[in-house]
């Protein structure tokens, strides 16, 4: 595979730096067993020449290569890209959990950029930015117009440096400016705590590469605290995802040795795997087993996984594994819908391609790409409900998406479209009845911190540990 794409790109380059194109190449250059659009390939190759000849001002041959690339790439959907070599070392210093930067996972969405989840403990966060908001200024420059990466680069800087960025907020209907100062982010992937005697608290925030490990070393200091757990609360709410290996670490930790956790399929050999609960599917670079002193009282105590609509990709993976084999309720909200895998196969020493190279299935076979995970017990954020379900956007809702093929997307999307008007209108009379002082009230609220006592998602997964009534979403949209 690798080899096929390197040729590719060879061949593309000669034709595109002005090399003579012959009918011979089209005898030698196969990819998949199919000829390489010879016609389409005399078109690119004309139009890089009539740029460098007749456009205003001259462009440097790399940049014109480079931006064909990431076009060519980002043309597919929405996670693949070409990984140049800033992309690059960004990308691994994230999967080993330290970078320089505000902490902030995002996103482009209509031409501005859109925060996907403030990092915990980051300045991000500690500014009170929100899922959902749009950043439409970075200082005195308007991000439409930029690429992602142009917006991530001017993002990140120096540690003290000071950022302004203006947010636009859908559920308030408003603009406003924040000033941020820079920090090295160094993501602690994994927190744990008793939130109450018998009742432990695990919250994974992304899955690098010391997330397993991570994860092993707090589950083994929760029952030193408390050997008497009878319940234990999985919270992946805005958990962006990350790594595979991380998703199907984290769910052997509380799955039975050789246990399914997910599959893949896609149209290479390398793509078709299939991933259990075995430590040579999650080792990283460790020489022992992270998992092997786990106490034996993890494979079968009761658990809740909490998700939410930001809850994407390794999330998803882990949460259908835990499903599927019943191993814990899933209570929250319906997950992103991101059921495909991504794979960064290096082009030289400081670039790379991340390709989308495969669909994932749960233990039972499911698709979960642009459906997502379906809570057992939808409950809502807010005790009041969550009035910003209704502005949330979704895997399905990009335009670019992957199409699951298991089931017909059509009628998913009518009924959601049905439920999100319906929402709006349930919101929209509620917040007539509202006083001024009330409107200003919700206006300022902030979203409770996860794993706090004002985390009501969390007191319903509490309530239900312990056999009490759980308060259902009121939400049309779950």
């Amino acid at each position: 595979m690798y080899r096929s794409i390197k040729n590719i790109a060879l061949i593309c380059t000669g034709l595109i730096a002005g090399v003579a194109l012959t009918l011979q190449l089209s005898a030698t250059a196969q990819q998949g067993g199919s000829n390489l659009p010879l016609d389409e390939l005399r078109t690119l190759s004309n139009v890089f020449g009539q740029i460098k000849r007749d456009y205003v001002e001259s462009v440097e041959d790399k940049r014109l290569l480079t931006d064909a690339i990431k076009g060519m790439v980002s043309g597919l959907d929405p996670h693949s890209s070409y990984l140049d070599k800033k992309d690059f070392a960004e990308m691994q210093e994230h999967t080993q959990g330290k970078f320089a930067g505000l902490g902030i996972e995002i996103t482009s969405e209509d031409g501005v950029v859109k925060i996907l989840n403030p990092i915990e403990d980051t300045p991000a966060a500690r500014a009170g930015l929100q899922p959902g908001d749009l950043i439409t200024r970075l200082d005195d420059k308007p991000v439409r117009g930029m690429t992602l990466d142009q917006s991530v680069r001017r993002m990140r800087g120096e540690p003290g440096t000071k950022i302004t960025l203006t947010i636009f907020r859908k559920s308030e209907e408003r603009t406003f400016p924040v000033t941020i100062t820079r920090a090295e982010i160094k993501v602690q992937s994994v927190k744990a705590k008793i939130i109450e005697p018998g009742i432990a608290y695990v919250r994974i925030t992304s899955f690098q590469e010391r997330t397993v490990p991570d994860l092993g070393k707090k589950l083994i200091e929760l029952y030193e605290k408390d050997p008497q757990i009878k319940g234990l609360v999985l919270d992946l709410r805005n958990n962006g995802g990350g790594l595979l290996q991380g998703a199907v670490g984290v769910s052997a930790a509380f799955l039975t040795n050789d246990t399914l956790v997910v599959s893949t399929k896609g149209q290479s050999e390398d793509a078709k795997q299939v991933f259990k609960a075995t430590p040579a599917n999650y080792k990283l670079g460790e020489s022992n087993d992270p998992l092997a002193q786990l106490p034996t009282a993890l494979k079968k105590v009761p658990m809740v996984v909490l998700v939410n609509a930001f809850s994407a990709s390794a999330s998803e993976i882990v949460a259908g594994a835990l499903q599927d084999h019943k191993r814990a309720t899933i209570i929250g909200k319906t997950t992103f819908g991101k059921g495909s895998v991504q794979t960064v196969r290096p082009l030289s020493a400081d670039s790379a391609l991340k390709l989308t190279t495969a669909y994932y299935y749960t233990p039972t076979g499911k698709s979960i790409q642009a459906f997502g995970i379906k809570p057992d017990i939808p409950v809502d954020q807010n005790a009041e409900g969550d009035p910003d379900d209704a502005l949330i956007t979704r895997e399905i809702d990009s335009e670019k998406h992957l199409r699951n093929k298991q089931s017909s997307e059509e009628k998913l999307i009518n009924d959601r479209e049905k439920r999100r008007l319906e929402e709006l209108q349930r919101i929209e009379d509620l917040n007539a009845k509202k006083t001024t002082e009330e409107k200003e009230k919700d206006r300022k609220k902030r979203p409770p911190e996860f794993g706090t006592a004002e985390d009501f998602m969390l007191q319903q997964a509490s309530a239900y540990l312990k056999g009490q009534t759980v308060k259902r979403s009121k939400s049309r949209l779950e």
